[in-house]
Order: structure tokens, then sequence, then C-alpha cells
């Protein structure tokens, strides 16, 4: 029998914990969940079998006291308490006194088990030496222990810790409520009119400073928001503090004194570990009371975020996360670990929560800056280098790893040091791989934009580079990456502007997705791919759409033009939809010139033109011929002062790299 599958015999046999011996009782992070009777090595058993279940690291019971390592110590049975992966009872005994009143030597040195599943840290008499058992172990310094209270300093039964439904209910129901919101999106086909008002329901937790915690998707494009908290009939209006849609977070406060009496607030945890137990809490469809649903942590990586589709951090759970859950936390023992915020469709019993790292990124936003400012980029395409032929021509040396930068955004500071073909090794001194991953955690491994996304927007960053066999130092300021396209609009009307039956609007991709949920296959080919992979080459442009044309005999043979892009109007390239009014609304000549992308122009008499807007709008029961933000005087960038581009200079203008950066051994 292999070493592997004689240990896993031995843990199957041996399923007792190793901490009963534990004077504060902690759990087993090698034994999985089980009802039942638990099986223990006794002296009654197989000598076989009690040799394997010390290979395996196990005390077996009623062990003597030279066994393990552990002088004057006796181990005497194994013992299960309520709850899932925990133990309870402190079953050892000295040589030298009575179990039920021990004393640590000030000599000896106490053990604290690491945490792991579903367990705290907890002591251990005496010490481990060279025992197999210390796996898992840190030293700590000694503590007396007296008594039989439970409590520290106690020998007796130590307090049951982990993921216990029963104080997860408890804590949970004065904490989270239940979300009720009123939400009326634009039509992006008729800009100048909103869809039917629907129903959503979610649920959000309180946390520090009167504030509730739920996903961006429960309250976007909201007009009206109660909450409701457990056991109360009453609904309390609320209001949206603050909204991040590429991480679905959002604060809600609540004005009303009554609606705080009684509650608590919850306090963030860590990411935790694989395997470990959560229990997620909320109000899913299928009733109205509140919900706990258990599940462990299959998985920790960068994962697509639907609502906002950033690519940030989230947690793999197997609990059942359904609608109503969206903005419910996810809890171990009295800590909040994450917020479920999607499941995958198709799949059974795969949910996903959003970790602490990126709640804190989007709390520290709103209370420094009193808005949601987003998560940087580098603004970078970069390629693996994992074909050996690639790195060979690329000069890497043997030993050295890193990515090839494919494209660099031009309105990024990145833009100003860094070169196409450039193998960018190390991000804030920590290496990354050649398949664009760094170290994260004990032997996990996570792709290198999470520590990127984790900058602030200002912050600078180190990024270690090399460039024809030469490695350099540049820094790099960091900020929010703005798409030419962009991916959502929530929470604000849709721009506008109609002359002559014609309808003018920047190209988004909500407009794209008005075609359904197949819009990649249904929507205009041409847009479509614009959408994806079109970048700013200038502050503030826009894709400027030819929408559709209603009808009128102004326009008349114009009728099939659509879907288009507007490139000129009377010569002039068009920057943005402000721009292409102001070319409109300042026209002097007798005729108006439309040049389109598929190189079709559309021309008409201006005088003419104008007249049949009235009528046309009329026709079509429009309140206006352009949004409101356009009728607005133009407000400085709204780019704050950390995100405005500085000036791109051209290869020739550039000084030369080695004066910029500092050498350092290859």
């Amino acid at each position: 029998m292999s070493m592997r599958n004689r240990i896993s015999y031995a843990r199957r046999l041996c399923r007792g914990p190793l901490q009963n011996y534990l004077v504060k009782q902690v759990s087993v992070a090698d034994v999985a969940s089980s009802s039942g009777s638990l099986q223990s090595c006794g002296s009654d058993r197989h000598r076989s079998s009690i040799d394997a279940c010390q290979n395996a690291g196990i005390p077996p019971a009623d062990s003597s006291v030279e066994q393990g390592g552990f002088p004057r110590i006796r181990i005497l049975n194994y013992g299960r308490g309520r709850g899932r992966n925990f133990t309870t009872g402190n079953v050892v005994e000295s040589s030298t006194g009575n179990p039920s009143n021990l004393e640590a030597r000030t000599a000896n040195e106490t053990l604290i088990r690491s945490p792991g599943r579903n367990r705290r840290a907890g002591q251990v008499l005496d010490s481990c030496h060279s025992s197999p058992w210390c796996r898992g172990f840190q030293r700590t310094s000694t503590r007396a222990i007296s008594g039989s209270s439970g409590k520290e300093g106690s020998s007796g039964p130590a307090e049951s810790v982990g993921t216990d439904a029963y104080a997860i209910t408890e804590l949970a129901l004065d904490s989270v409520v239940k979300i009720f919101t009123m939400a009326s999106s634009p039509n992006y086909f008729l800009p100048w009119q909103n869809k039917p008002q629907r129903e959503i329901t979610g649920s959000g937790f309180v946390i520090s400073g009167r504030r509730i915690v739920t996903n961006a998707h429960v309250v976007a494009d909201q007009t009206y928001v109660v909450v409701r908290k457990h056991g109360s009939p009453t609904k309390y209006r609320a209001e949206v503090q603050a909204v991040g849609h590429e991480c679905d977070l959002a604060l809600l406060r609540i004005h009303d004194e009554e609606f705080w009496e009684g509650m608590r607030t919850l306090q963030l945890g860590d990411i935790p570990y694989l395997q470990e137990s959560v229990a997620v809490v909320g109000y899913p469809q299928g009733g109205d009371n509140i919900s706990v649903t258990g599940g462990v942590v299959s998985r920790v990586e960068p994962t697509q975020y639907v609502h906002g589709a950033a690519h940030l951090m989230a947690i793999q759970i197997d609990a059942a996360i359904n609608p109503g859950n969206s903005g419910g936390p996810a809890l171990m023992e009295d800590k909040v670990v994450g917020v479920a915020f999607q499941n995958l469709a198709g799949a059974e019993n795969i949910g996903y929560i959003i970790p602490v790292p990126i709640i804190n990124h989007f709390l520290e936003d709103v209370e420094e800056r009193n808005k949601y400012i987003g998560f940087c980029s580098l603004g970078l395409t970069c390629q693996a280098t994992e074909n050996a032929q690639l790195r060979e021509h690329l000069k890497m040396p043997s030993g050295l790893t890193g990515v090839l930068v494919n494209k660099i955004q031009k309105l990024t500071d990145t833009n100003q040091w860094i070169k196409k073909d450039d193998v960018l090794l190390a991000f804030d001194g920590v290496p990354i791989a050649n398949d664009g991953t760094v170290h994260f955690r004990n032997r996990e491994r996570i792709s290198f934009d999470h520590l990127v996304s984790m900058k602030k927007a200002g912050e600078t960053a180190k990024l270690t580079v090399m460039r024809d066999g030469r490695t350099m130092d540049v820094d790099v300021k960091l900020a929010p990456l703005r798409p030419l396209v962009p991916i959502h609009q929530f929470d604000r009307l849709p721009s506008y502007y109609i002359f002559a039956g014609l309808v003018f609007t920047p190209l988004t991709q909500p407009y794209l997705h008005e075609y359904g949920d197949d819009w990649y296959n249904t929507s205009p080919r041409r847009l479509c791919d614009r959408a994806l992979t079109a970048t700013l080459n200038k502050p503030g442009e826009q894709l400027v759409i030819l929408s559709q044309v209603l009808m009128d005999e102004i326009n008349a043979g114009y009728e099939r033009l659509a879907e288009l892009q507007v490139l000129k109007v009377n010569g002039v390239e068009v920057h943005n939809l402000r721009h292409l009014t102001e070319l409109v609304e300042a026209c002097k000549m007798s005729s108006l010139r439309f040049d389109l992308d598929d190189g079709r122009v559309v021309v008409l008499n201006f005088e003419d033109a104008k007249e049949a807007s009235l009528r046309i709008l009329q026709r079509h029961r429009i309140p206006s011929h352009i949004s409101l933000d356009l009728l607005q005087p133009p407000s400085p960038d709204m780019l704050e002062e950390w995100e405005t581009p500085q000036k791109v200079e051209t290869p020739e203008e550039r000084e030369p790299m080695a004066e910029q950066v500092t050498s350092v051994p290859v």
C-alpha cells in the first residue's frame, strides 16, 4: 500500500479529531463532516490499525504516555459535539495531576493550532517536539490553565466553534434585511422612453456607520427602494449612497431612527481557505422569511462579474445561491467573508461570493472620496511566454519569467513607459510567472491582474520589465480604464439627438443588449466588433451612430439607413454626440451632409429639415429632440485629477529609457 493510500486509510479508520487534548477545543481539518458516532483508534483495535493511525499523524485513544512525543500526557478517548466539523470535550490526562484541574508549567511551550477549516486557534498542553501530531501548529507563549468553566484558562469542556447554523441564524436575525426595489430601465432603441417598471427583491446586511451593504444589481436603475428587517411588518425608505457596478456592490442608508433599534452590525473577516465552511444568509425565492444555507469554499480566483462585466477576485462555493440571495452575507463564525452575488447558469450548487478585499476596496473609495471610483488597470494586453522558443527569441535568461506585452491603451500612464514586445517580469516586486500568475497564499496562484486591481486610483506601482535583454524598473501611475464603448449605463438615461427624423446616439453595450440575450450574434456585426475591440484615442471620444430614421417626406429614401457610425458632419470629423449636435445646430450652409462608415452619405436641405423636425416629433409623441444632458452646459471632464491623461509622447519624443529607470541585476 502506498504512503498516500495508507494515510488515507488511517484517516478513514481513525475518524476522531486530533485536538481532543486541546484546552480550547478546535476542529480537525483533515476529517470531513459526518453523521453518527466517530470511530477512534482504541487499544482494542488490531496493532496495525494503531500504527496506521500514528503514521497518519492521528493519536490513538488510550495511548501510553510515551507515544506521540507527549510526555506526561495520556489521551483517553475521542468525542464529538454538535455542529459541522467540530468537537467538544477535553480528554487529556496528566500523569502527575487530575484531568479536571491541570496546570501548565511556565517552562513548557504552549502550541496553538493555526486557523483552518472551521476552527479558531486552540491551546495544547506541553510541547510536540518532533511528533507528526504537530503538523499545522504554531508556537506561541505559555498560558496557565485551570478551573473547569470552559472559557480561556479552563480545562473543562471547550466552546464549540465553526459554522453553527443556530448561532449564524441568531446573528443574522438582527443584521440581515430584505430589500424591495422598484426599477425602470431605459429603452435604448427609443432613448426618450423607459421600459415598464419592475420589482426586484434582494438581501443586505448592516455594517458599521449605519450602512447597509447589498449588490449593485439589486438597486440598479432604481426609482424607489425600501428595506424590511426580520420580524417587522414595516418597510423603511432607503437611500442609495454609493453604487459600484463593476464590483456589483452598493451602500444604502436609512434615516428613520426606528429602523436601527435592535439592529446589530456585522464585521468583515478575511478570505476563507479552500474547503472551509460558510453559511449564506438571505431572502431567496421560494419564501418570505430568512434563509440559511451552508457550503464549503471550492475555489478562489478572478472571475467575470456578470453585472458589471469586470474581472475581479471571487470565491466559488457549493452553497445554493438563488434570486433573492443577492446582497446577503456569507458568514464564517461571526464574520462576513463575502457577499452573495451570482451563480453558474446550468450548473448545480455553484455559487459565487464577493470576497472581503473587493468589499474593502469599494468601502474605502466611498469613505475617502465620497463616491465610488473604480478598480485600476494597467491598460495592457499580455501574452503568456510558456513557449521555450518564444522566450529564447525574447532573450529571456533561464529562470527569468514574465509575460509579453502585445498592446497598450493610449490614454494610460503605462503607455509612456512600456512598449510593445516588452516583457513584464514583476509587479511591485512580485515575480510574474510565464502563465501570468503570481503566488497567492499557500500553494495557490492567481492572475497578476488581481494585484493591479487592489491598487487605489492615483497610486503608483513599480513594474519590472525586460527590453532587448535588459531589465529595468519603472514607476507607473494607476487609474481605472475608461472604455470607448461603455460596458454599462446603469442609473442614467441614454443621450440622443434627433434632427429631421434622424436619431443619433452614442454606441454602448446596453444598446447592443436590446437585441436580446444572444446579442453578440444578433446585433450588427460591425458595431459589435467595435464595441468589444475599439479603444479610446482622445479624452471624451464616443462612437456616434445613426440609430434609425423616423419616416417623413424630408428623409424619404434614407429610411433603411440604420445602425451606422457617423464619421463626419459637413466634412468635420465627429468627436462625440455633443460635438455632432453643435455642428448641426451651427450649420451655416444650405445643405447638411452626414458621412457614414459604410461610405454612404445623407444630404438634407438645412432649413427644410429644421421645419420638418417639429412635426416629426409631434407625430411620434417625442417630448424633446435632445436629451437633457446635452441641453446642460458642458461640465469639466468627469475624470478626477489622478485620471487626467498625460501627454502621449511619440517614441521620438521620449527620453532614453536608461535615463528614466534604475537598472537591477538580471
